[in-house]
């Protein structure tokens, strides 16, 4: 019994300086007991070796060593003290917050087990008892506890909520049918519950696939992101290889021109270094002349100067060229810099070429097919039966004055529509003097005069002016001239509608007529399609929609 007293008093087994339950004790010469990483810990930061508890002095640091009996006591102490905590914690379970206490504790509230409907009351397991043994309370509706049962009870007639009302969606009592809801549908408060479970279970349902549906929308524009990145990626890789070709081709042209130039300069040179030479030689041999001669002039042995004269052969001067017409002109180089300058350019347009080809292959791949909506067209235009044509007619024909029909303008839109992602078509303007082709918006005016420009919603090229050239305008609000270098057969539309880009090519020269960016797309886009007037003839060629060929 003195062991087990000895086991449950605490502060036998706690250290005095970390205040908690020995680990490793050992104990000093003067009988006192430590942690000994308690006690190390102490002595490294004093300057004394003093013991923390009757403060005596070791003139040297003692070595300590774990104190068997004492940590074995420590341990059990522990293990006690655990079990102990245990066991209380299961046996009492205070009401925490958050959870409903019992209504008859006093003092401690302990955590409720059940509520009952009839005594308004919760209960813990120990004043449960009576509602699970005595026959009267054993009838009483337990549920698991809740909070405020007074809600439970009507608040009119003073009685528990069995009844729901499905007239005012509300609960009510035994009394409310005969009194306030005498004509509504009232049925018994399982039925309301089973029927509102139902829809919750429904709503659930809904819910559940709304959640899923934002699922796949998130997967989806992950997917989208993703291929964006290789996108950009791949164009970035595809960029850097055309404009390091463009620049080689650059530095090849740049590095050619030096050359030629360099060479000519050096040709120059050798040539001037030549005749300087011959006239270095000639030179040499007039100055020798004329040392002979200096010295003949002073003789003043008459036979000798005679004599020597006929051997210099003073009227015969040596071998000499006349220098009167030789010069060495500076090259020219105004050529040399235009021819070079003129291939690099060739090089560069056909790189260009290629480079725009590449591109137009790519928009291809969103080739939709489209046909023409016979419900939009004016009255003068004349459809062929598959969909793909579209002439100006000269008499107008009898046709519904329907909502979609274009009454003023000569225009008629394909029946296809997009209002996402990416489109490509291609339409046949050769042998037309005037059309104009596009993408407009669903809510373009149709029963008025159509103002061509991306303010009244839509996006638009043309030719105005006859078949010359400079008739080629995009109809952006004012119109842009278009500098084309040849007259297009086949145009290429292309829209990316995230992107607010519409581009227009030419599909034969694979070259880029003009592009619209940075619009705002907010409605679903129509192919737009206008041949023109007629002009008795001059414009009669259709516009034909063509199958895409990637070549």
């Amino acid at each position: 019994m003195a062991a087990a007293n000895y086991l449950r008093s605490e502060d036998q087994f706690l250290c005095s300086i970390c205040l908690d339950v020995f680990t490793d004790p050992v104990t000093t010469s003067c009988g006192h007991n430590f942690c000994k990483n308690c006690i190390n810990e102490h002595w490294d930061t004093k300057d004394q070796y003093l013991c923390p508890m009757c403060k005596k002095v070791f003139y040297t640091r003692p070595e300590l060593h774990v104190n068997t009996f004492i940590s074995e006591m420590a341990a059990q102490f522990r293990q006690s003290a655990q079990q102990e905590a245990s066991s209380s914690s299961s046996e009492t379970q205070v009401a925490k917050p958050g959870e409903v206490p019992c209504d008859v504790c006093t003092g401690t509230k302990l955590k409720a087990l059940k509520s009952c409907l009839v005594c308004l009351a919760s209960y813990c397991e120990t004043h449960l008892e009576l509602h699970l043994t005595v026959l009267g309370m054993k009838r009483h509706q337990l549920i698991d506890p809740v909070e405020n049962l007074e809600g439970r009870m009507c608040t009119k007639h003073d009685k528990p909520l069995e009844l729901f009302c499905k007239t005012d969606q509300t609960c009510v009592c035994m009394l409310c049918p005969v009194l306030d809801h005498k004509t509504h549908d009232v049925v018994p408060l399982k039925e309301g519950y089973e029927e509102k479970k139902a829809e919750l279970g429904k709503t659930e349902a809904e819910t559940q696939q709304m959640i899923q549906k934002r699922r796949l929308k998130i997967q989806e524009i992950k997917r989208s992101v993703d291929l964006g990145k290789e996108d950009a990626d791949r164009a970035i890789a595809e960029g850097v290889q055309v404009f390091t070709s463009l620049m080689a081709s650059v530095e090849r042209g740049q590095a050619n021109l030096i050359h030629t130039i360099k060479a000519k300069q050096k040709t120059t040179e050798k040539q001037a270094e030549a005749f300087i030479k011959e006239l270095q030689q000639e030179i040499s041999e007039l100055m020798k002349r004329r040392t002979e001669v200096e010295q003949l002039s002073r003789s003043e042995d008459h036979l000798h100067l005679l004599q020597s004269v006929q051997s210099l052969n003073t009227h015969r001067p040596p071998s000499t060229k006349d220098w009167t017409e030789v010069s060495v002109p500076p090259p020219s180089y105004e050529g040399t810099v235009v021819r070079a300058v003129a291939q690099l350019q060739e090089t560069l347009s056909k790189k260009i070429k290629k480079l725009l080809e590449a591109g137009l292959k790519r928009v291809q791949q969103y080739a939709v097919d489209v046909t023409l909506d016979p419900d939009t067209a004016h009255r003068s235009l004349i459809l062929s039966n598959d969909g793909k044509q579209v002439n100006h007619g000269d008499i107008k024909k009898k046709l519904p004055n329907n909502p979609e029909r274009f009454s003023t303008s000569l225009c008629v839109l394909g029946k296809q529509s997009f209002s996402s992602g990416r489109f490509y078509f291609e339409v046949q303007v050769k042998g037309k003097t005037k059309w104009t082709l596009g993408v407009c918006r669903e809510s373009i005016n149709r029963k008025a005069d159509i103002t061509l420009s991306p303010e009244d919603g839509n996006w638009t090229i043309g030719l105005r002016n006859g078949n010359e050239y400079k008739g080629y305008k995009a109809l952006a609000g004012p119109s842009v001239r278009l500098s084309l270098k040849s007259q297009p057969q086949k145009v290429g539309v292309f829209v990316h509608y995230e992107e607010g880009l519409v581009s227009f090519s030419d599909v034969d020269a694979a070259a880029l007529i003009y592009c619209f960016t940075g619009c705002s797309f907010t409605e679903k886009l129509f192919p737009y399609f206008n041949p023109g007037d007629n002009y008795g003839g001059k414009n009669s060629a259709p516009l034909i929609i063509s199958p895409v060929r990637v070549n």
